[in-house]
């Protein structure tokens, strides 16, 4: 794929989210369902990267972007990534103007309802295929209980780390 299509690609996943996870569901039907040129597990490596590692959530763009085009996809996945953040600030200024307007407040509820929607969509097909042993579930449901007591989620990670090396060494 050519990194001009990818990152044209990629960028209408970010320009059409408002936060970085909201543009998974477009990624996904682009690049995994119509072109075949990402896996369901390449995307679940590319978001599990970017949770991981310290920096924006939507980082997994440039993560998918190298495994569709190496090098060439990830400079595509960058620019795609940044290109949102140079075109709000004219927006911001334009919608400052209109925030007292109930109908522009009411648009932007509704769009992050449905960008809501759309990732609860994209995520159903991702945790089916990372959901594939009783460990995984395990470790999603403790993981998810101790996430809503606000246990702090470094403290998730390197503990789900912890257990899945245990789990390693004991099989």
């Amino acid at each position: 794929m050519s990194p001009i299509l990818l990152y044209f690609l990629l960028l209408k996943a970010t320009l059409t989210s408002f936060s970085g996870l909201a543009s998974l569901p477009v990624i996904r039907a682009d690049l995994v369902t119509s072109r075949h040129v990402l896996t369901d597990d390449q995307l679940n490596t590319a978001v599990v990267v970017s949770r991981t590692t310290p920096g924006p959530v939507g980082v997994y763009v440039v993560s998918v972007g190298y495994s569709v085009a190496g090098m060439p996809g990830a400079v595509a996945g960058w620019a795609a990534m940044c290109t949102p953040a140079f075109l709000i600030i004219p927006a911001i200024r334009l919608a400052a103007r209109r925030t007292r307007d109930r109908r522009v407040r009411s648009v932007a509820h509704a769009v992050v309802a449905a960008s809501a929607g759309l990732l609860f969509a994209a995520t159903v097909p991702l945790a089916q295929e990372a959901l594939a042993s009783p460990f995984t579930v395990l470790t999603a449901a403790v993981c998810t209980v101790l996430m809503f007591r606000r246990v702090n989620p470094f403290s998730l990670v390197v503990g789900a780390i912890a257990a899945g090396l245990v789990v390693a060494l004991w099989a």
